[in-house]
Protein backbone atom coordinates (compact mmCIF):
# COMPACT_ATOMS: atom_id res chain seq x y z
CA UNK A 1 0.00 0.00 0.00
CA UNK A 2 1.35 3.65 -1.21
CA UNK A 3 1.64 6.31 1.42
CA UNK A 4 -1.72 8.71 1.20
CA UNK A 5 -1.58 12.18 1.18
CA UNK A 6 -3.29 15.11 3.41
CA UNK A 7 -6.89 15.49 2.15
CA UNK A 8 -9.82 17.44 2.84
CA UNK A 9 -13.71 16.38 2.72
CA UNK A 10 -16.31 18.97 2.49
CA UNK A 11 -19.50 17.68 4.06
CA UNK A 12 -22.38 16.73 1.69
CA UNK A 13 -25.94 16.36 2.43
CA UNK A 14 -28.01 13.50 2.76
CA UNK A 15 -31.38 13.14 4.09
CA UNK A 16 -31.91 10.37 6.57
CA UNK A 17 -35.69 10.34 7.50
CA UNK A 18 -36.67 13.47 8.63
CA UNK A 19 -33.52 14.92 9.34
CA UNK A 20 -30.36 16.24 6.55
CA UNK A 21 -26.95 15.29 8.04
CA UNK A 22 -23.81 16.41 6.49
CA UNK A 23 -21.98 13.16 5.24
CA UNK A 24 -18.13 12.69 5.59
CA UNK A 25 -17.00 9.12 4.96
CA UNK A 26 -17.44 7.16 2.65
CA UNK A 27 -15.91 10.24 -0.26
CA UNK A 28 -15.07 9.30 -3.84
CA UNK A 29 -11.65 9.78 -3.17
CA UNK A 30 -11.27 8.37 0.27
CA UNK A 31 -13.61 5.10 1.26
CA UNK A 32 -12.63 5.04 4.38
CA UNK A 33 -9.78 5.96 7.66
CA UNK A 34 -8.43 2.93 9.62
CA UNK A 35 -12.10 0.90 9.97
CA UNK A 36 -14.14 4.02 9.84
CA UNK A 37 -16.49 3.56 6.56
CA UNK A 38 -19.37 5.80 7.37
CA UNK A 39 -19.86 9.13 8.88
CA UNK A 40 -22.04 11.62 9.57
CA UNK A 41 -22.65 14.91 11.42
CA UNK A 42 -26.58 14.80 12.54
CA UNK A 43 -27.43 18.60 13.34
CA UNK A 44 -27.61 20.85 14.70
CA UNK A 45 -31.25 20.96 14.82
CA UNK A 46 -34.01 22.52 16.64
CA UNK A 47 -37.12 20.26 16.99
CA UNK A 48 -40.69 22.07 17.25
CA UNK A 49 -43.30 20.25 19.67
CA UNK A 50 -44.36 17.42 18.59
CA UNK A 51 -41.94 16.62 15.84
CA UNK A 52 -38.32 14.95 16.41
CA UNK A 53 -36.42 12.52 15.02
CA UNK A 54 -37.79 8.87 13.56
CA UNK A 55 -35.38 6.71 11.53
CA UNK A 56 -37.64 3.78 11.41
CA UNK A 57 -36.02 0.34 11.66
CA UNK A 58 -33.89 -0.83 9.63
CA UNK A 59 -30.68 -3.62 8.96
CA UNK A 60 -26.98 -3.70 9.25
CA UNK A 61 -24.25 -6.34 8.64
CA UNK A 62 -21.07 -6.41 8.75
CA UNK A 63 -20.17 -3.38 11.03
CA UNK A 64 -20.17 -1.68 14.15
CA UNK A 65 -22.44 1.03 14.63
CA UNK A 66 -21.24 4.34 17.01
CA UNK A 67 -23.56 7.03 17.77
CA UNK A 68 -22.13 10.04 19.85
CA UNK A 69 -24.38 12.99 20.78
CA UNK A 70 -22.93 16.59 21.59
CA UNK A 71 -26.32 18.15 22.32
CA UNK A 72 -29.64 16.51 22.91
CA UNK A 73 -31.03 12.66 23.29
CA UNK A 74 -32.22 9.88 21.38
CA UNK A 75 -33.97 6.75 21.64
CA UNK A 76 -32.43 3.43 20.47
CA UNK A 77 -34.12 -0.13 20.13
CA UNK A 78 -33.13 -2.70 18.47
CA UNK A 79 -33.94 -6.74 17.55
CA UNK A 80 -31.99 -7.69 20.92
CA UNK A 81 -34.81 -6.36 22.32
CA UNK A 82 -32.28 -3.61 23.87
CA UNK A 83 -33.96 0.12 24.79
CA UNK A 84 -31.45 2.38 25.56
CA UNK A 85 -31.23 6.59 25.70
CA UNK A 86 -28.50 8.32 24.63
CA UNK A 87 -27.22 11.55 25.72
CA UNK A 88 -24.49 13.81 25.40
CA UNK A 89 -20.41 12.29 25.94
CA UNK A 90 -22.28 8.59 26.15
CA UNK A 91 -21.61 5.70 24.06
CA UNK A 92 -23.55 3.23 22.22
CA UNK A 93 -21.55 0.93 20.63
CA UNK A 94 -24.10 -1.56 18.19
CA UNK A 95 -22.45 -4.45 16.37
CA UNK A 96 -23.93 -5.69 13.83
CA UNK A 97 -22.44 -9.10 12.46
CA UNK A 98 -24.16 -11.32 10.75
CA UNK A 99 -27.56 -9.30 11.17
CA UNK A 100 -29.18 -6.61 13.57
CA UNK A 101 -32.22 -4.27 13.41
CA UNK A 102 -32.60 -1.37 15.18
CA UNK A 103 -34.55 2.44 15.04
CA UNK A 104 -33.33 5.93 17.13
CA UNK A 105 -36.05 8.29 17.62
CA UNK A 106 -36.74 11.24 19.74
CA UNK A 107 -38.22 10.24 23.05
CA UNK A 108 -41.40 11.22 23.78
CA UNK A 109 -41.12 13.39 26.99
CA UNK A 110 -38.69 15.38 24.67
CA UNK A 111 -40.81 14.91 21.07
CA UNK A 112 -43.58 16.78 23.32
CA UNK A 113 -41.71 19.82 24.51
CA UNK A 114 -39.50 20.14 21.35
CA UNK A 115 -35.62 20.08 21.48
CA UNK A 116 -32.42 19.76 19.90
CA UNK A 117 -29.64 17.34 18.26
CA UNK A 118 -26.49 17.39 17.56
CA UNK A 119 -24.10 14.66 16.63
CA UNK A 120 -22.57 11.77 15.33
CA UNK A 121 -23.71 8.64 13.55
CA UNK A 122 -20.46 6.65 12.37
CA UNK A 123 -19.53 2.94 11.09
CA UNK A 124 -16.59 0.87 11.54
CA UNK A 125 -16.16 -1.97 9.77
CA UNK A 126 -15.12 -5.42 11.43
CA UNK A 127 -12.37 -7.42 10.24
CA UNK A 128 -13.53 -10.30 8.01
CA UNK A 129 -12.99 -13.18 10.78
CA UNK A 130 -15.53 -10.84 12.18
CA UNK A 131 -18.01 -9.90 9.67
CA UNK A 132 -20.61 -12.66 10.79
CA UNK A 133 -20.10 -12.67 14.51
CA UNK A 134 -23.34 -12.77 16.83
CA UNK A 135 -24.92 -9.16 16.93
CA UNK A 136 -24.07 -7.36 20.30
CA UNK A 137 -25.40 -3.74 21.87
CA UNK A 138 -23.45 -2.29 24.72
CA UNK A 139 -23.67 1.06 26.21
CA UNK A 140 -21.21 3.11 28.36
CA UNK A 141 -22.39 6.51 30.24
CA UNK A 142 -19.65 9.54 29.89
CA UNK A 143 -18.35 8.99 33.32
CA UNK A 144 -16.89 5.62 32.45
CA UNK A 145 -14.44 7.28 29.27
CA UNK A 146 -11.24 7.64 30.40
CA UNK A 147 -10.23 11.52 30.21
CA UNK A 148 -7.08 12.98 29.06
CA UNK A 149 -5.38 16.71 29.39
CA UNK A 150 -2.86 16.66 26.02
CA UNK A 151 -1.45 19.87 25.36
CA UNK A 152 -4.11 21.58 27.11
CA UNK A 153 -6.75 20.21 25.32
CA UNK A 154 -9.48 18.35 27.33
CA UNK A 155 -10.12 15.21 25.36
CA UNK A 156 -12.86 12.17 26.28
CA UNK A 157 -11.21 8.60 24.78
CA UNK A 158 -14.36 7.18 23.38
CA UNK A 159 -13.24 3.94 21.90
CA UNK A 160 -9.68 2.67 20.88
CA UNK A 161 -6.65 3.74 22.48
CA UNK A 162 -4.42 6.85 22.21
CA UNK A 163 -1.81 8.74 24.52
CA UNK A 164 -1.66 5.60 26.73
CA UNK A 165 -4.97 5.05 27.59
CA UNK A 166 -8.00 2.88 26.78
CA UNK A 167 -11.57 2.97 26.38
CA UNK A 168 -14.27 0.43 27.88
CA UNK A 169 -15.49 -0.01 24.60
CA UNK A 170 -14.75 -3.27 23.13
CA UNK A 171 -13.64 -2.58 19.59
CA UNK A 172 -12.45 -5.36 16.88
CA UNK A 173 -9.29 -3.56 15.46
CA UNK A 174 -6.63 -1.53 16.44
CA UNK A 175 -8.60 2.01 16.58
CA UNK A 176 -9.40 5.50 18.11
CA UNK A 177 -12.22 7.83 18.40
CA UNK A 178 -11.80 10.67 20.56
CA UNK A 179 -13.72 14.03 21.64
CA UNK A 180 -11.37 17.19 21.95
CA UNK A 181 -12.19 20.02 23.27
CA UNK A 182 -9.50 22.68 22.32
CA UNK A 183 -9.31 26.27 24.44
CA UNK A 184 -7.33 28.92 22.45
CA UNK A 185 -3.78 28.61 22.40
CA UNK A 186 -3.84 24.93 22.71
CA UNK A 187 -1.46 22.73 20.74
CA UNK A 188 -0.21 18.70 20.61
CA UNK A 189 1.03 16.21 18.55
CA UNK A 190 -0.76 13.21 17.22
CA UNK A 191 1.30 10.00 18.02
CA UNK A 192 2.50 8.68 14.75
CA UNK A 193 1.43 5.00 15.86
CA UNK A 194 -1.63 5.13 15.69
CA UNK A 195 -2.09 4.08 11.99
CA UNK A 196 -4.53 5.82 9.55
CA UNK A 197 -5.80 8.99 10.99
CA UNK A 198 -8.13 11.90 10.58
CA UNK A 199 -10.01 15.10 12.09
CA UNK A 200 -13.68 16.59 11.76
CA UNK A 201 -13.64 20.07 12.98
CA UNK A 202 -17.17 20.38 15.12
CA UNK A 203 -17.02 23.91 16.36
CA UNK A 204 -14.18 26.74 16.01
CA UNK A 205 -11.18 26.08 13.41
CA UNK A 206 -7.81 24.55 14.11
CA UNK A 207 -4.57 24.65 12.10
CA UNK A 208 -2.47 21.14 10.99
CA UNK A 209 0.72 22.80 9.47
CA UNK A 210 0.13 25.45 7.39
CA UNK A 211 -3.95 24.38 6.75
CA UNK A 212 -6.88 26.10 8.77
CA UNK A 213 -9.44 23.58 8.90
CA UNK A 214 -12.86 25.23 9.29
CA UNK A 215 -15.98 23.47 10.61
CA UNK A 216 -17.81 20.60 9.15
CA UNK A 217 -14.55 19.77 7.01
CA UNK A 218 -12.60 17.05 8.12
CA UNK A 219 -8.88 16.31 7.10
CA UNK A 220 -7.48 13.07 6.73
CA UNK A 221 -4.13 13.09 8.03
CA UNK A 222 -0.88 12.25 6.02
CA UNK A 223 -0.13 8.66 6.65
CA UNK A 224 2.77 8.38 8.86
CA UNK A 225 3.52 12.23 8.99
CA UNK A 226 4.48 13.64 12.57
CA UNK A 227 0.83 16.00 12.63
CA UNK A 228 0.76 18.93 15.34
CA UNK A 229 -2.73 20.35 15.97
CA UNK A 230 -3.07 23.83 17.13
CA UNK A 231 -6.34 26.06 17.92
CA UNK A 232 -5.81 29.87 18.42
CA UNK A 233 -9.50 30.08 19.22
CA UNK A 234 -11.75 27.87 21.11
CA UNK A 235 -12.84 24.87 19.36
CA UNK A 236 -13.47 21.18 19.41
CA UNK A 237 -13.06 18.18 16.88
CA UNK A 238 -13.16 14.72 16.75
CA UNK A 239 -9.92 12.44 16.30
CA UNK A 240 -10.29 9.35 14.50
CA UNK A 241 -8.52 6.40 13.18
CA UNK A 242 -6.34 3.11 13.02
CA UNK A 243 -5.22 0.32 11.49
CA UNK A 244 -6.97 -0.41 7.97
CA UNK A 245 -9.50 -3.06 7.61
CA UNK A 246 -7.95 -6.27 6.46
CA UNK A 247 -9.34 -5.82 2.93
CA UNK A 248 -11.38 -4.02 0.81
CA UNK A 249 -15.34 -3.43 2.24
CA UNK A 250 -18.36 -3.55 -0.02
CA UNK A 251 -21.11 -1.23 0.98
CA UNK A 252 -24.75 -0.78 0.06
CA UNK A 253 -27.20 1.17 1.46
CA UNK A 254 -27.07 0.14 5.56
CA UNK A 255 -25.03 -3.48 5.00
CA UNK A 256 -20.89 -3.17 4.74
CA UNK A 257 -19.34 -6.76 3.54
CA UNK A 258 -16.13 -7.97 2.33
CA UNK A 259 -18.24 -10.04 -0.04
CA UNK A 260 -20.29 -8.82 -2.57
CA UNK A 261 -22.35 -12.29 -2.21
CA UNK A 262 -23.26 -11.55 1.46
CA UNK A 263 -24.87 -8.12 0.67
CA UNK A 264 -27.12 -9.64 -2.09
CA UNK A 265 -28.20 -12.33 0.44
CA UNK A 266 -28.70 -9.61 2.90
CA UNK A 267 -31.03 -7.50 0.70
CA UNK A 268 -33.38 -10.56 -0.31
CA UNK A 269 -33.48 -11.22 3.73
CA UNK A 270 -34.38 -7.57 4.49
CA UNK A 271 -36.79 -7.77 1.03
CA UNK A 272 -38.04 -10.97 2.46
CA UNK A 273 -38.84 -10.72 6.16
CA UNK A 274 -36.20 -13.12 7.27
CA UNK A 275 -34.28 -10.31 9.59
CA UNK A 276 -35.31 -10.34 13.19
CA UNK A 277 -37.85 -7.13 14.10
CA UNK A 278 -37.56 -5.06 16.87
CA UNK A 279 -39.81 -6.21 19.55
CA UNK A 280 -43.04 -3.85 19.50
CA UNK A 281 -42.65 -1.76 16.34
CA UNK A 282 -44.07 -2.40 13.31
CA UNK A 283 -42.61 -0.02 11.27
CA UNK A 284 -39.69 -0.40 8.53
CA UNK A 285 -37.53 0.96 5.89
CA UNK A 286 -37.91 -0.76 3.18
CA UNK A 287 -35.28 -2.11 0.84
CA UNK A 288 -34.32 0.65 -1.69
CA UNK A 289 -35.98 0.14 -4.86
CA UNK A 290 -38.73 -2.03 -3.76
Amino acid sequence: MTAKEALLIEPRQRDIGNLSVNRLLPFRHRRAVGPFVFFDHMGPVAFGPGTGLDVLPHPHIGLATLTYLIDGEISHRDSLGTEQMIRPGDVNWMTAGRGIVHSERTPPAVRAAGGTLNGLQIWIGLPAAEEERAPAFEHHGAADLPELDVGGAQMRLVAGRAFGARSPVAVFSDMFFIDADCPAGTAFDLPTDLGEGALNVLEGQVSVADRTIAPGNMLVLEDGAATRIAAHQPARLVLLGGAPLDGDRHMWWNFVSSSRERIERAKADWAEGRFDPVPGETEFVPLPGT
